[in-house]
């Protein structure tokens, strides 16, 4: 009963119109004070030990480094490398664009920034070069989504935060699984573009790949320093955000010098303003996840679902349609902080593996990203194409099914996340 009062208020309040970070706050607190004895000291000690956690420091750090490869010039130094590898085939330009998202991916931790990024130089080019507009905008507002899958990412941050599980190893999960969904959607790409005889450019020479690589070097570094400083153990994930952004400071303001240090400031208003909306998400979801706990909801799920004869098969079936649907009205990072802490106790009751479930609701996230009415990416798209949602939503469609294939993969086949963390940490 407690349960269905909970969260009928949560979407009544929703369909306000209200933020979501109000809308669960304001549920929490009414809840609270109205059906409980909870005394407000302890919601009070809640919000502080909620946000106290050390890996919740990465996220301003890695919001503050893919800003200033956005601003920085490094997007541009990755399209020019990508093009030169693959423009030669069907569909040029486009693979070069799915290429340059994954590679940009690998930087900055950010599925808008992803887009905003790679899209705003890749598709004007796109469309000179003769591509419709809508298959552009159709290829680069799905690879963009690799931001979240190809680590560093914030959104598996927060999922480590809710369910404390593992960053690096959540991070060395989505590599293998971020680099198949780039080739898959790169497959797509090619496809369309030879059915469709779309434009193609004239093949590079090695020595202008070798410049072009060059000149993308210094960013495509930043890739081993994150990456290999926590499989190496140099650093922890959090501190490997905090190199992040000082590098990235360092190449795009005395290395590329695209930004100007008068830009610097802007650049960190941004970036604080982003940390703060995030984390104050973060907070209210803490305190929504408190009161779950505190009702016993997750509890009594499990043993719901245990009693009633799901075996790990149909529970990662019901997961996915229930992330799926959310995803139609909620953007990650909530989904990600409100589900994770329910659905995760059940899932450790049915034996599934901590990790694997990261990526499967992570790929569950980047295809909400990509689809009405609150897809994050068709609005970031959208506003670089002068498209509207509809027409968007059209244009996506081949990449959102071979999206869906690929995660159908990802629920039932563990080995493809778990390889990679299961080698490098045992």
């Amino acid at each position: 009963m407690n349960a269905a009062i909970i969260f009928v208020l949560l979407f009544a309040l929703m369909l306000t119109g209200m933020p979501i970070s109000i809308s669960l706050g304001l549920t929490v607190l009414t809840f609270l004070f109205t059906m409980t004895d909870v005394p407000i000291q302890s919601v009070a000690l809640k919000l502080f030990t909620g946000i106290e956690k050390f890996e919740i420091m990465a996220i301003p750090f890695f919001i503050l480094a893919g800003n200033f490869l956005t601003h920085g010039g490094v997007a541009r130094r990755m399209i020019n490398f990508a093009t030169s590898m693959v423009g030669h085939w069907h569909g040029g330009l486009a693979l070069a664009g799915v290429m340059a998202c994954a590679l940009f991916a690998a930087v900055s931790g950010s599925s808008p920034a992803t887009v905003v990024a790679i899209g705003s130089i890749i598709l004007p080019a796109m469309v000179r070069q003769g591509f419709p507009n809508r298959f552009g905008a159709g290829v680069i507002t799905t690879s963009g989504a690799l931001g979240i899958l190809i680590p560093p990412s914030i959104v598996m941050v927060m999922y480590s935060v809710s369910t404390n599980t593992s960053v690096g190893k959540l991070f060395m999960a989505g590599v293998v699984p971020g680099l198949l969904l780039a080739f898959l959607l790169g497959l797509t790409t090619w496809f369309l573009a030879r059915k469709n005889n779309y434009p193609r450019l004239k093949k590079a020479t090695w020595g202008e790949r070798l410049v072009a690589f060059r000149k993308s070097g210094w960013g495509l570094f930043l890739i081993i320093i994150v990456m290999g400083g926590i499989y190496t153990g140099v650093f922890t994930p959090t501190e490997a955000a905090a190199m992040a952004a000082v590098y990235a400071f360092f190449i795009s303001v005395f290395v590329y010098k695209d930004l100007r240090l008068a830009q610097v400031p802007k650049v960190l208003l941004d970036s604080a303003s982003m940390s703060a909306m995030l984390l104050y998400i973060i907070t209210n979801a803490v305190l929504f996840s408190f009161l779950v706990t505190s009702e016993n909801i997750p509890q009594a799920m499990a043993a719901w679902i245990t009693d009633s004869g799901l075996g790990p098969i149909t529970f990662l079936l019901v997961v996915n349609v229930l992330l799926l649907l959310a995803g139609n009205v909620m953007e990650p990072s909530s989904i990600v902080l409100i589900m994770a802490p329910i659905l995760f106790p059940v899932a450790m009751k049915l034996g599934i593996d901590p990790v694997h479930f990261g990526i499967l609701i992570v790929v569950n996230m980047e295809v909400g990203m990509c689809h009405p009415p609150v897809g994050l990416n068709l609005y970031v798209a959208s506003g670089i194409t002068k498209m509207g949602i509809t027409e968007l939503t059209i244009a996506v469609m081949p990449w959102l099914l071979t999206m869906l294939g690929f995660l159908a993969l990802v629920t039932y086949w563990p080995g493809l996340s778990l390889w990679l963390p299961n080698l490098v940490f045992n």
